[in-house]
């Protein structure tokens, strides 16, 4: 019997991709056979860059992974990682307050899809203090963001 694939969503704004982000994606790619790069649309939250620009900002730094797919989402979450054959959800953790909100999505989600388990990495540490609120924030007034 052949060995299913472990394929896996990793969904956020990315309103930009960040450092800490694609820290998560390299060391991601190792640990499953098709990371999904999904990047909400998220209207509400009013972002910087446009879904397109985001999804050409990621595909660029991405680029080099076999592995990765980078799409766009405007759905319930849970059904997008249905629809992707996938059973993994990843999220990045930077900081305390970080865990608490995420525990709270993964225990909605469960109750959504019990069969799809939400997995939890730590950001390097020399990632952890940047946000894409802050880059955002600098970039607006002309200062470098690239942390």
């Amino acid at each position: 019997m052949a060995a299913s694939r472990r394929i896996c969503v990793y969904p956020g704004t990315f309103d930009p991709i960040t450092r800490g982000h694609l820290d998560i994606i390299d060391r991601g790619v190792k640990l499953f056979d098709l990371l999904v790069v999904a990047v909400a649309e998220s209207p509400g939250k009013a972002p910087l860059f446009s879904a397109q620009e985001r999804l050409a900002m990621i595909r660029e730094e991405v680029g080099r992974h076999r592995n990765v797919k980078v799409e766009s989402f405007d759905s319930l979450l849970m059904d997008y990682v249905r629809n992707k054959g996938a059973n993994i959800v990843l999220r990045g953790l930077r900081v305390m307050s970080d865990f608490e909100y995420e525990f709270q999505m993964a225990l909605i989600n469960r109750k959504l899809d019990p069969s799809i388990e939400t997995v939890f990495m730590m950001t390097s540490d020399n990632y952890a203090p940047v946000s894409s609120r802050f880059i955002k924030e600098i970039a607006r007034y002309g200062g470098d963001e690239r942390l």
